[in-house]
């Protein structure tokens, strides 16, 4: 089989993406710039994208699968910083950016197929304007959704945390099970499921 056509969906869908921050349609031209910059990438199940100590060399934009980013403590248990499904990116964004070791592992929880984006790469893309606007209106959406997350850490209930994840992002509620939920939100498996019982009773 031709690798280009059975690649193309891959790219239609990043383009598909990209163009729903912008109101003007990708060109021809910047299209083709998009595949040189993006390489696919495959994962399967528990493989590790990036592991603590080191660097992070590119970010995923993820066309099929699941991915968690996590934190491990002295004791050995995992801490969810972040979950990411179809049309999400998934990265350190510090190492990334600094070019410095990871605090981090990022994983696939299901067989993943992603397309990478090296930091140079991205450099290069920041030049047309498709791609810086959707950077801006990327970050503008991330520091919002990590304010009302830091916000909902401090004084928030867990009830409230629940309510408020399950009503903003119920597909990542049926992809990861309870104790990565559970993780992500900062509270024991048990609770979880005893909001999660209430939830569908109400």
């Amino acid at each position: 089989m031709n690798t280009k056509i059975r690649e193309a969906p891959m790219y239609d869908i990043l383009f598909s993406y990209i163009q729903q921050f912008n109101s003007v349609p990708i060109t021809a031209d910047e299209k083709e710039r998009y595949r040189a910059a993006f390489s696919p990438f495959k994962l399967r199940r528990k493989q590790y994208f990036l592991q603590e100590g080191n660097r992070c060399h590119s970010f995923a934009f993820i066309i099929k699968g699941a991915m968690r980013q996590f934190t491990i403590d002295e004791k050995g248990a995992e801490h969810i910083v972040r979950l990411g499904i179809e049309n999400w990116w998934m990265g350190d964004r510090e190492s990334y950016v600094m070019n410095t070791p990871s605090v981090y592992n990022i994983d696939a929880w299901e067989n993943t197929e992603m397309l990478l984006l090296s930091r140079q790469h991205a450099l290069d893309l920041s030049t047309i304007p498709s791609f810086s606007y959707m950077l801006h209106r990327l970050d503008e959406k991330n520091n919002m959704a990590n304010q009302r997350r830091i916000t909902a850490a401090i004084s928030a209930s867990a009830e409230k945390r629940y309510r408020e994840f399950a009503a903003c992002y119920p597909d990542l509620l049926d992809r990861f099970p309870q104790h990565i939920i559970a993780s992500y939100l900062g509270f024991t498996k048990d609770t979880l499921s005893r909001l999660k019982n209430k939830h569908v009773k109400e």
